[in-house]
C-alpha cells in the first residue's frame, strides 16, 4: 500500500520544537547524560511538577481563547505540539477574532509519577481530572531538555480510570523508568512506534485485539473502496527528538509506554468525479489545488501496556489530530 502513495513532505514542526529536538536526543528512559550530570535524582520535585501543570494550563487556555500559537508554544512540544499548532492555525484562519466558544480547561486531582534518573532530558507524567471529557483521566507527559528550559507537554491522552496501570514505585514513591532498548519487554519502547505502524499496514501478531488495533484495521478495509472514492493509508513511526517514547515500569513487571505515530489518508475520486470538503479545519490547512485527490495528514499519540516478553502489547488509548491537508 505504501508504494501507491508518495509521502507529501515531512512533518512540519515549529522552530522551537526543531531547536529543542536538535539540542538533545531523547530516549525512552531519558537516560542520556549531558553537562556531566550523572547523579540519579528525581526528574522534578512534586511542587515543581504542580507548577509545571499550572503553567501549561494557563498557557493552553490563553492560546485556545485567542487562537494564537505564540501564547503556548513554550509549553508544548512533540506529538501534542504538532496537534496543537495545527488546531490553533486552523482556528485562527477560520476565526481571526479568537475562539468565541472558549471554555477554560481546568485540571484537578493531579497525581504525579516522577521517575528518578541521571542527566537531561528529564520528564514525568501527570494523571489528572478535567472539567471536560466526563470521567476520563487526562494523562500528560512533561519533558524538559535542561534547567534553562520550561517544562513542556509532549504527550496528551485520555484514559478511563480503570485502564490506568498500577506503576511500580520505590520506597520514597518515585516511579521507575524503562530503558529504550529493554529486551525484557514484548517490544522494546524504541521499536514500538515502528512495530505499530507495520501492524496497521500488514496485520500480524504482537498487538492485542481492540479498538486501536484489529478494529481500526477492519474499519480501514471496509472503507478502502466505495463507489466513486478510494482510500489509501500510510503509517509511519515517529521516534526521534521530542517524539521519542517514554515509559514507566508497571507493578507487574511490564511498562506503560507513551509513543507517537504519523498517518496519511489519501482519498481519490473516480475519473469524472471530484472531491468536496465541508470541514472548515481541513479547508484552513489545505495546500495545493484540490481536484481528484485529497491527502490528510495526522499525528497520533498512544498509551500502551507493554508486557513482559511473550505477551501482546495492549494499546489502551489513542489521541490523534489533523496536522495537514493537500489537494491535487
Amino acid at each position: 500500500m505504501s508504494k501507491l502513495l508518495r509521502r507529501p513532505g515531512g512533518l512540519r514542526k515549529p522552530a522551537t520544537m526543531v531547536a529543542l529536538a536538535a539540542a538533545v536526543a531523547v530516549t525512552a528512559s531519558g537516560c542520556v547524560t549531558v553537562h556531566g550530570e550523572r547523579e540519579v535524582v528525581p526528574a522534578a520535585g512534586k511542587a515543581e511538577a504542580a507548577r509545571a501543570l499550572k503553567d501549561f494550563t494557563t498557557a493552553y487556555n490563553k492560546a485556545d481563547k485567542a487562537y494564537d500559537r505564540s501564547l503556548d508554544e513554550d509549553h508544548v512540544t512533540g506529538a501534542l505540539g504538532a496537534i496543537d499548532a495545527a488546531k490553533l492555525k486552523a482556528g485562527h484562519v477560520n476565526h481571526p477574532d479568537g475562539n468565541a466558544n472558549h471554555t477554560p480547561l481546568v485540571l484537578s486531582d493531579a497525581r504525579f509519577s516522577i521517575p528518578k534518573k541521571a542527566g537531561w532530558p528529564r520528564w514525568f507524567v501527570a494523571d489528572t481530572k478535567a472539567n471536560r471529557g466526563g470521567d476520563f483521566r487526562w494523562m500528560l507527559v512533561f519533558t524538559r531538555s535542561d534547567a534553562g528550559r520550561p517544562w513542556q507537554v509532549s504527550y496528551l491522552t485520555l484514559m478511563s480510570p480503570g485502564d490506568v496501570p498500577e506503576l511500580k514505585k520505590d520506597k520514597d514513591g518515585w516511579a521507575q523508568p524503562v530503558t529504550a532498548d529493554d529486551a525484557a519487554l514484548a517490544v522494546a519502547p524504541e521499536d514500538l512506534s515502528r512495530s505499530y505502524a507495520t501492524y496497521l499496514k500488514d496485520g500480524g501478531n504482537g498487538f492485542a485485539p481492540g479498538r486501536h488495533t484489529s478494529e481500526w484495521r477492519t474499519t480501514r478495509e471496509r472503507t478502502a473502496s466505495r463507489p466513486g472514492l478510494a482510500r489509501q493509508y500510510v503509517d509511519e513511526p515517529l521516534t526521534s527528538g521530542d517524539y521519542a517514547p517514554v515509559g514507566l515500569r508497571t507493578a507487574d513487571g511490564g511498562a506503560m509506554v507513551f509513543f507517537a505515530t504519523h498517518h496519511y489518508e489519501k482519498q481519490t475520486a473516480s475519473k469524472g468525479l471530484s472531491i468536496t470538503v465541508d470541514n472548515e479545519n481541513v479547508k484552513a490547512l489545505m495546500t495545493g489545488d484540490l481536484k481528484q485527490s485529497l491527502t490528510l495528514e495526522r499525528v497520533s499519540n498512544q498509551v500502551a501496556v507493554d508486557p513482559a516478553k511473550g505477551g501482546d502489547v495492549d494499546i489502551l488509548t489513542r489521541l490523534e489530530g489533523l496536522t495537514g491537508a493537500k489537494g491535487s
